[in-house]
């Protein structure tokens, strides 16, 4: 009888392929593992040991264990337990879960949540905190407005970065001509870029001066960008600049205003020209564009006499203060409407239909015709305020009598409200273009005055 060697009990299961086994196999029947050889099972040494009370390799303050029980699991240490620090290296307090927090004795999860703040901390400085602390140094005598951060128009919270974005909510912020404002004198002007336009290319410029004999001119000069032209608003705001600075050299001097407004329109088709004047090399690329090209509108009040000059179509408006009076517009569009107006082919109701309408025949740039600037004066008999605007606006009031209705009752007190008032209307209307308009009070004039 052939002698049997003890054998090992062998495994439940392989414990090379985990197959099932039998007993009494002394190898694997899948894999053919030899189960003679399963060594006994190791001791269990965990990786990270969990030392009692005090603190440990890690540096942490380990809270004891708790006692051991039979029945009942032990409670689950949470993360609030525990001590720990802030980014700055200060301690946080320890705050226990209130008593009877309801637990999961299997997973060891709390189903309770802490109760909700009444206001979530800002990502970024309160803007009414920083507005205190403005004033504070104001009254002080040390504030730097140069240096008070930014705050977005959207949220009203967060502070705007170098690249023009909210840091809090990421909002964009209006560019600086998106919507300009300016009160000079008497004079109020508002520009917007609208509601479908990605950018404003309209601009003004207004102005208070006294003329030799100590009897005030008020000026406002407003020119509109052509947007099929490279680089429209840049056009716009040379010619606007150009145009106020030689009207406020002018009429303190004596040159009378139909003249000096004649020669700001000159100076401003020549400060557009200039812009075309660039290296070949800066047109390799853009070879087809139209050098920069705008509109320009310019209106004079000064001793009693109401004078307007344009190249383009935008409009200056005459609205008496008594409004059973008639309005008026002053001047006559260079544009491919007003021609077939002018030369009997057509109403002024089908011209202005036409598709074809706005296609201006006139204005300021390089590639324009030889500028020839359309001027005019007026004597009006009696008060009233003079709109100086461009298409964005006048789209949307067309006729004298239309501007006359939505020019409020007064605007030759309020111009800036005024000017408000009417960019809003323009806005409200769909604001399919930049809408720019300058309002200039026509005060009482003296006895004997013509009419407009």
């Amino acid at each position: 009888m052939m002698s049997q060697m003890p054998q090992q009990a062998a495994p439940a299961k392989c414990p090379s392929c985990a197959e099932p086994l039998e007993s009494g196999d002394l190898f694997c029947g899948a894999c053919g593992y030899d189960l003679s050889a399963v060594p006994a099972a190791p001791q269990d040494h965990p990786t990270l040991t969990m030392g009692a009370a005090g603190v440990g390799s890690s540096g942490v303050d380990w809270p004891p264990p708790e006692p051991e029980s039979s029945g009942t699991p032990a409670a689950p240490h949470l993360p609030t337990d525990l001590p720990g620090t802030d980014s700055g290296g200060t301690s946080l307090p320890v705050s226990p879960p209130p008593h009877g927090s309801p637990v999961s004795p299997a997973s060891g999860v709390r189903f309770d949540r802490p109760p909700e703040p009444d206001e979530y901390p800002l990502q970024a400085p309160d803007p009414r905190v920083a507005a205190s602390a403005a004033e504070t140094a104001e009254s002080a005598g040390t504030a730097d407005t140069a240096e008070l951060p930014k705050v977005c128009v959207a949220c009203r919270a967060g502070r705007v970065d170098d690249d023009g974005y909210c840091e809090n909510c990421g909002h964009a912020q209006p560019r600086e001509r998106d919507h300009m404002e300016q009160e000079s004198g008497p004079v109020a002007a508002v520009s917007d870029r609208g509601l479908r336009h990605h950018r404003n290319e309209d601009a003004f410029a207004v102005g208070h001066t006294t003329l030799p004999d100590g009897t005030p001119a008020a000026l406002a000069v407003v020119c509109d960008g052509v947007s099929s032209a490279t680089r429209p608003d840049e056009a716009s705001m040379a010619a606007s600049r150009a145009a106020i600075e030689a009207l406020l050299a002018a009429l303190p001097q004596g040159t009378h205003p139909q003249a000096a407004l004649h020669d700001a329109i000159v100076a401003a088709s020549q400060a557009v020209n200039a812009l075309a004047e660039e290296p070949p090399s800066a047109r390799e690329h853009t070879p087809h564009q139209n050098a920069p090209a705008c509109t320009i509108v310019a209106s004079i009040v000064a001793s009693g006499l109401l004078v307007v000059g344009w190249v383009g179509d935008s409009r200056v408006y005459w609205v008496p203060v008594d409004r059973g009076a008639p309005a008026a517009r002053l001047t006559e569009d260079d544009s491919w409407a007003a021609q077939m107006v002018a030369a009997g082919l057509m109403s002024e109701a089908e011209a202005y239909a036409d598709e074809r309408a706005h296609a201006i025949t006139g204005w300021l740039g390089a590639d324009a015709y030889e500028v020839e600037p359309h001027t005019a004066s007026f004597k009006p008999d009696r008060p009233g305020v003079v709109v100086v605007c461009t298409d964005g606006l006048w789209n949307y009031a067309e006729t004298a009598e239309e501007m006359a209705e939505i020019v409020p009752a007064d605007a030759d007190e309020r111009p800036l409200h005024a000017a408000r008032v009417l960019v809003g209307h323009a806005l409200d209307g769909g604001g399919h273009d930049n809408v720019t308009v300058a309002l200039l009070p026509f005060p009482e004039p003296p006895q004997g005055a013509g009419s407009a």
